[in-house]
């Protein structure tokens, strides 16, 4: 038997190996058993993205939800993470389920839980659930049409419920008319479900539907977009660009000459315009592996920061509590105050365009005006794919070793919330830490240049395969 376990941010495996219509109905019923225990008559929402297969694994849940007595809100088309989200909020939904393996490669496919809130699920009820995963479950097909006759399945347009939301919390007329020249790569996602119709004018690249993600993974990092690089570099015109991963709750930004921008500087953009520009105050809430550049702001500011494990549903925890101005995530998980309590690159993207549209600033003075508050940096991140015993060899390593140095730069401080950070000599900093989605160890490095940022994740990467 197959041990399904949920990672960072849900269930994710490879498609026909261990992701299989048995094995998304065994965490169906264990799904539909969590909310039965407190409602007799529970409703889940219902969507998935491009990936392969996801509205066959879709109607695998609707049927375990049907012979489990659970009513589900389905979209029958593909969808952004956001948008089931923020329909599992308006619709009361009791859980959100989403077919989606986010950035991971084409291979994958997976099942996110999103609560009533609009959020991520709890962890602890997340674990519930896994816990809750049956051996096998079998269930007898019905049709979609019975379903819906009997009541037990509706359809509706979450699409159109975003566009709406989105249409009411920006200025769209005055963005689309405004004098910026702008660009979006969906890198085959579910955002080029929604983005062409709000910003029509944008040049819109990977904007189709391919479910092998032209055999990339859709994560917005610079070694997966040397293509939309290239294409701004040639043109030289497109003023900002974003990218958004596979499900559309992250984000990059490019700007002109296809020079990448990172979730760090748009974390810092957005706590900028919130609250520099538009007034609002709240506490700031960030992964463990975000830059320590983003409590140089809060600090600079008078924000409250704090630092949480890293997996979005962590930092969702706390937007739960109130009076979270930015929350986010170094991967380009952010979500932001007056909106549902989830990433969502589209609607983050939305308020930094927004903000250049009204100011007229260029997209290099808004960056300028940024490291004039925190210092100009940069910062990268290496994947090391490598055998499990070699990856606890190193974790056991940072684990058990008083590292002093590290690419020859003295070590000033150690931190271990979630994975292994030295604070380096000259406010250049080193992360340490295992995937919880990939069989992969990360490591991340901030530093003054791009290319020290390269030097010391050469060496260091080095080291680590030498143990």
């Amino acid at each position: 038997m197959y041990k399904i376990k949920f990672g960072t941010d849900g269930w994710r495996a490879i498609i026909a190996k261990d992701y299989t219509t048995d094995n998304v109905a065994r965490v169906a019923a264990a799904t539909a058993d969590f909310i039965l225990k407190s409602n007799l008559k529970p409703t889940i929402a219902l969507g998935f993205d491009c990936r392969f297969g996801g509205k066959i694994f879709a109607e695998t849940i609707i049927q375990v939800m049907y012979s489990k007595g659970v009513k589900v809100i389905f979209y029958d088309n593909i969808c952004t993470t956001p948008m089931l989200s923020l329909a599992c909020n308006e619709y009361k939904a009791d859980i959100g389920v989403m077919v989606t393996a986010s950035h991971n490669p084409p291979s994958y496919n997976g099942y996110k839980l999103k609560s009533t809130f609009g959020g991520p699920t709890p962890p602890c009820e997340v674990q519930e659930v896994e816990n809750m995963i049956p051996d096998t479950y079998a269930y007898s097909e019905v049709s979609l049409d019975y379903m819906k006759s009997k009541g037990f399945l509706s359809y509706q347009d979450f699409r159109s419920l975003y566009l709406d939301r989105v249409r009411k919390g920006f200025d769209l007329a005055t963005i689309n008319n405004s004098k910026l020249t702008l660009g979006y790569n969906a890198m085959f996602g579910a955002g080029q479900c929604i983005v062409p119709d709000i910003l029509p004018k944008a040049v819109h690249f990977n904007c189709e539907w391919n479910p092998n993600f032209n055999h990339i993974a859709p994560e917005p990092i610079p070694a997966n977009l040397k293509d939309f690089s290239d294409y701004l570099k040639s043109r030289g015109d497109v003023d900002i660009s974003f990218v958004n991963d596979g499900d559309a709750d992250r984000i990059a930004l490019m700007d002109r000459h296809g020079n990448y921008i990172d979730a760090h500087m748009i974390i810092l953009m957005l706590i900028y315009i919130l609250h520099k520009d538009k007034g609002m105050t709240g506490k700031v809430v960030v992964a463990f592996s975000v830059s320590p550049k983003i409590k140089k702001m809060c600090e600079a500011f008078g924000l409250p920061i704090e630092v949480t494990k890293i997996g979005f549903k962590y930092i969702a925890e706390i937007i739960q509590q109130g009076g979270v101005l930015v929350g986010g995530e170094e991967s380009g998980g952010i979500s932001v105050t007056g909106h549902i309590p989830e990433r969502d690159g589209i609607w983050d993207a939305l308020i930094v365009i927004d903000y250049l549209a009204r100011t007229g600033k260029t997209l290099e003075q808004f960056i300028d005006d940024i490291n004039d508050v925190v210092g100009a940096f940069s910062y990268g991140r290496s994947d090391l794919k490598l055998t499990e015993e070699k990856k606890q060899a190193i974790l056991q390593y940072c684990e058990t070793t008083d590292i002093k140095t590290l690419a020859d730069i003295p070590v000033e401080i150690t931190e271990t919330i979630d994975g292994f950070k030295y604070h380096l000599d000259g406010e250049r900093v080193l992360m340490i830490r295992a995937s919880g989605t990939e069989p992969v160890l990360r490591v991340y490095c901030q530093a003054e240049s791009n290319e020290k940022v390269k030097e010391v994740l050469d060496k260091v990467c080095s080291f680590l395969q030498s143990i």
